[in-house]
């Protein structure tokens, strides 16, 4: 079976880097917000071009203690989007505050036009999400944020390494937040995450929220903190993996412009080609019949996966949160995208047997 992402094939790679860099953690006796995070947080703000970077346990912490160190909190209301697996949904229920759904446009991300409907309200931040590895529009978001004077938070957990109009994912708004779950672009081998900011006070919030509230060791002054440490261990993979990122994108990019030159089925629409902006975290194609095509790829050994297929609003712990008016865009979205193999280590042949099998398939006819 062909996997939508071979972590074994992955991590072979680069195994030896990997064995150096625990054996230096191993070694060191300092396993937890030690040297290695020190360095790897000075690392990742610089390959972001941002002035402070704060690592935490996973992606999702990233994304709330983010909003906590904006002043976020209960009741507040955070617009964002539903298309995209329920975790910026996730962060913004577990301080209290409220989601603001807003649909998304041809790209699958956060609609200006649709955020532009909902600011000036009562909207206290907005969470733009990169997904499938492909930014937002941005300098629109941006604009539309900055007017409003509402905080921007950006889950660049799927975009790393991406850049619009040459300024990276992470380094539009206030607070950019990633996770390094081992199947993103750049991954641990366990979970772990990290938020950006530009502004000193907010990442010295940031650093009292990941240990407690702590100020001072064993003095907890700020509310709400929490245990959320990005530990030596993964920091330190995280550094070995960070200087081949670049390449792995590049080879991401390669494989989705194959599929886009070599996918020819009028029931399948494919996503647009490949540019700075996007990383190819996913390659998603979209199509009415998702199951049937699904279904032809697993008897050819083909893994698909659905990312993702129903909507915050319409998940059970969300309860009582569908937006006020219609998501059309949102909607079709989670009834049509399916996500195709991509992964670095991925052959040209392999690209092209997934290309072939789905030029293959033939809808179902329906009355």
């Amino acid at each position: 079976m062909l996997l939508i992402n071979d972590l074994g094939r992955h991590s072979a790679t680069f195994a030896s880097d990997i064995h150096v860099a625990m054996r230096r953690v191993v070694d060191s006796g300092w396993y937890v917000l030690g040297p290695e995070v020190r360095a790897f947080e000075q690392e990742l703000a610089a390959y972001c071009r941002m002035p402070y970077c704060v690592g935490v346990g996973n992606g999702t912490d990233a994304l709330e203690l983010g909003l906590r160190a904006l002043g976020v909190g209960p009741g507040d209301i955070v617009a964002t989007v539903a298309n995209a697996g329920m975790y910026s949904s996730a962060a913004i229920a577990s301080i209290g505050a409220i989601p603001r759904y807003v649909d998304v446009d041809e790209s699958l991300t956060m609609s200006p036009a649709a955020l532009e409907k909902v600011l000036g309200g009562r909207v206290r931040a907005v969470i733009v999400t990169h997904l499938y590895g492909r930014m937002a529009s941005m300098p629109a978001i941006l604009h539309l944020c900055r007017a409003a004077g509402v905080p921007l938070v950006e889950d660049c957990a799927q975009a790393i390494g991406a850049e619009f109009d040459g300024t990276p994912a992470g380094a539009w708004g206030d607070v950019g937040c990633f996770s390094f779950y081992p199947t993103k672009n750049l991954g641990a081998i366990g979970d772990g995450g990290a938020m950006l900011a530009r502004d000193e006070r907010v990442a010295e919030r940031m650093r009292a929220l990941r240990q407690y509230g702590w100020t001072r060791k064993y003095e907890a002054t700020i509310p709400a903190g929490r245990n959320s440490r990005l530990d030596e261990l993964q920091s330190a993979v995280l550094r070995a993996k960070l200087p081949y990122l670049a390449g792995w994108n590049v080879r991401r990019r390669a494989i989705a412009d194959r599929y886009h030159g070599a996918i020819r089925n009028d029931a399948v629409q494919l996503p647009p080609p490949s540019d700075p902006a996007y990383v190819a975290h996913l390659y998603v194609v979209r199509t009415a019949e998702r199951d049937a095509l699904r279904s032809h790829l697993s008897a050819a050994r083909i893994a698909s996966e659905v990312h993702y297929p129903v909507p915050d609003y319409r998940q059970s712990a969300l309860a009582g949160r569908a937006p006020s008016e219609e998501l059309p865009a949102t909607e079709a979205a989670c009834r049509e995208v399916l996500s195709l193999p991509c992964f670095p280590e991925m052959s040209d042949k392999e690209v092209d047997t997934v290309a072939e099998a789905v030029n293959r398939w033939e809808p179902p006819c329906t009355p």
